[in-house]
């Protein structure tokens, strides 16, 4: 049976040069993102992200993520970074997720065994315009390079949501045909091999995006 045609969205994270922003909207991709987590080997300071937004694209939006971060910290980048979506990956409940007026994404770890329940996902974050599937385990930051057994991703999301932790140019066509998500989110699987973390490979980001559209045309 020949599926639906779906496009499935893409998202650059911790992202840390311009040059590399400007490179992700050339390629099509349809969101960057900058860490303000604390304990981010891709942290960057709020005026440094929001230089880094001048050199996105029109349409491209800017991802603003957060793990346990302060009220004020997290007002402060949406004043100055001026993204348009937030994601938060700690211990934040629903009322301070939507504090800021802004839509946002909830991370949820599944680097644990136990089941996911999307009704009790949804029940928890009402508010969330979707879901970010990673493969951390509780209390552990994004960006770890691993992977999650892509079975575990449940039927019944009622939300979008994406796929990460581990995608790489090699593995994203196959992780996509396995959950069918919104989109896939993707961090250390296209960096530079021994530079520092955040810092791309721009090879590997242009192939991650043409086996992204490989997988939506099977």
């Amino acid at each position: 049976m020949t599926s639906p045609l779906f496009r499935t969205r893409i998202k650059f994270c911790g992202m840390t040069r311009p040059g590399d922003v400007r490179l992700a909207g050339e390629l099509g991709v349809d969101a960057v993102g900058f860490v303000f987590a604390e304990q981010s080997r891709r942290r960057v300071e709020p005026r440094q992200a929001a230089a880094m937004r001048e050199a996105l694209a029109p349409m491209v939006d800017a991802v603003a993520l957060f793990m346990d971060n302060g009220k004020e910290e997290v007002q402060q980048v949406v004043g100055l970074v001026r993204p348009s979506l937030l994601q938060f990956h700690g211990d934040e409940d629903d009322a301070f997720c939507r504090a800021f007026g802004l839509p946002y994404l909830k991370a949820v770890a599944m680097g644990s065994d136990g089941p996911l329940d999307p009704l009790a996902l949804h029940a928890r974050y009402p508010a969330a315009a979707g879901f970010l599937l990673d493969a951390h385990a509780p209390g552990e930051g994004g960006g770890t390079g691993r992977a999650f057994d892509w079975s575990r991703v449940p039927g019944g999301m009622l939300k979008p949501f994406l796929v990460a932790g581990g995608l790489t140019p090699d593995n994203v066509h196959d992780a996509i045909l396995a959950t069918r998500p919104w989109g896939v989110d993707v961090s250390s699987g296209v960096e530079a091999a021994g530079e520092p973390a955040g810092v791309k490979d721009g090879a590997r980001m242009r192939r991650f995006v043409e086996e992204v559209r490989r997988a939506d045309c099977g």
